[in-house]
């Protein structure tokens, strides 16, 4: 049983904190120093080492993103140095990558932070600089859009790795780079000079992930429990048709892979917090914004009751298939190496404090504000 103490206040988490912004310093430019880019990107660890996986890259806007919060939070210039350096380095091919679904993880967290950064007034503004990263936001929301499969006229999904057959409950976490190309006033050119919407697009893998990769309760089929959900969906190509659920990295079709259930967590709100954000107007030809919102929030009070009923009493579930009490195909990770995973912990986290501030239960608090919080923490003597 969870016991919450309410008399706990920000400082009392100032020594946790504070070691947090020490080490991340220190492994941020371990790993600047240590990383050979040659090796390309790197995505994962052995034995404590970082190594790279021929398949997919999409780690690489974390690796310089990471700089970026830190100097955010600590004012130290030498990471904002680290991370704008390398952005221009490093992240151009990640922009006009067309083979991947990774670019909201990738781009927004190099070039999309340092416009916020640069907007927020915490570097110097350039117009010439700002003007670079919105290029780069535009180009990569119009070439993540491009990537695409079209089930009939109003559904579809930007197509995964694996191809124009499957949809990732990743990509929710993607369709950032489409907003924010979207916000900046682009759209994607198709033959004919045809203008494509990315908000139409947005909206339209957003519904088709919403209907495929996320389970109601209402007897699709035999694991059919309210809130769980598939990683990949798979779908025929040549008349729409949905074929089945599958899954990349998850320990069956038929379990939810936690880091899957955690993006689709953390995705919805999300975006519903920048749906929030737009004028009503823009959203009328699509049934209005409070029609899309009331989906998309459907969507996170589904996962969010799944992973509060399946999870242990006192954490976020790790997704061992075989914890005493747990059905067993309910809820999984990818095996022993991803028993207690991390990342879906911190991904369901996010997910929280958005969920939190869309739904309207606290005042929403800015990137900025909260930078500024932490900051006043961890400068205390």
């Amino acid at each position: 049983m969870i016991h919450i103490n309410f008399e706990i206040t920000p400082e009392y988490l100032f020594p946790a904190i504070q070691r947090l912004f020490t080490l991340s310093g220190q492994k941020i430019n371990r790993l600047q120093k240590r990383w050979d880019p040659a090796k390309g990107t790197p995505v994962f660890t052995i034995k404590g080492e970082y190594t790279s996986r021929g398949w997919t890259e999409w780690t690489q806007g974390f690796q310089f993103g990471a700089a970026l919060y830190q100097f955010e939070v600590t004012r130290d210039e030498s990471f904002l140095d680290l991370g704008r350096r390398n952005t221009i380095d490093f992240m151009a091919s990640h922009v006009t990558h067309t083979g991947v679904h990774d670019h909201g993880f990738n781009n927004v967290s190099t070039y999309g932070n340092l416009l916020r950064l640069m907007a927020a007034g915490m570097i110097t503004y350039n117009p010439w600089e700002k003007n670079y990263y919105e290029l780069a936001l535009k180009a990569t929301g119009a070439v993540q859009a491009s990537r695409w499969t079209q089930l009939t006229p109003d559904t579809g999904y930007i197509y995964s790795f694996n191809g124009p057959h499957s949809l990732f409950a990743d990509t929710i976490r993607s369709l950032r780079a489409l907003a924010l190309a979207h916000q900046l006033g682009h759209k994607l050119m198709g033959e004919m000079d045809r203008q494509i919407s990315l908000l139409e697009r947005l909206l339209q893998h957003a519904e088709t992930t919403a209907k495929y990769a996320v389970y109601y309760g209402e007897g699709r089929d035999f694991y059919d429990i309210c809130g769980r959900t598939a990683h990949e969906s798979i779908f025929n190509v040549n008349d729409g048709a949905y074929r089945c659920p599958n899954s990349q990295q998850g320990y069956s079709p038929f379990t939810t892979w936690t880091r899957g259930l955690a993006w689709i967590l953390c995705g919805y709100p999300e975006e519903i917090e920048w749906l929030e954000s737009r004028p009503d107007a823009e959203l009328e030809p699509f049934g209005g914004k409070k029609a899309v919102v009331e989906k998309f929030l459907r969507v996170a009070e589904a996962v969010a009751d799944f992973i509060s009923s399946t999870r242990r009493p006192t954490a976020c579930p790790t997704g061992t298939p075989a914890r005493r009490g747990w059905r067993r195909w309910a809820i999984t990770s990818t095996g022993p190496r991803n028993r207690s995973t991390i990342t879906s912990r911190s991904i369901a986290a996010q997910r929280r404090l958005r969920r939190r501030d869309c739904c309207g239960w606290a005042r929403t608090t800015s990137a900025s504000e909260t930078a500024s919080r932490a900051r006043n923490i961890t400068r205390r003597d």
